[in-house]
C-alpha cells in the first residue's frame, strides 16, 4: 500500500492536552480515527507523532492527503 485509504472527507475536531503526545493515523485504517490503533502494520505508512504545545482544540485530517499532516490543510475540498 502506498496511498492512504480516505477515513473521512472532513477534518477530526479534537481537544488536545499541553504537553500531550498523539499519533495520528496516516494509512487511513485505523478503527480509532483520527489516532493510530496499528492497523498500519505491512502497509508501509507510519503514524505521525503530534505533541500539543498548549491546550486547545485542533482538526486533525480525516482525508489523510493534507501537506500540513497530521493537521488538516483543506485538502479533503479538492477530492
Amino acid at each position: 500500500m502506498t496511498k492512504p485509504i480516505i477515513a473521512q472527507k472532513a477534518p477530526y475536531p479534537v481537544e488536545v492536552e499541553d504537553g500531550k503526545t498523539y499519533f495520528w493515523c496516516a494509512c487511513g485504517q485505523s478503527s480509532k480515527q483520527p489516532f493510530c490503533d496499528g492497523s498500519h502494520k505491512d502497509t508501509g505508512i507510519a503514524p505521525v507523532k503530534y505533541v500539543a504545545t498548549t491546550s486547545k482544540r485542533v482538526f486533525f485530517c480525516g482525508c489523510k492527503h493534507s501537506d500540513t499532516a497530521p493537521l488538516c490543510d483543506g485538502s479533503h475540498g479538492k477530492l
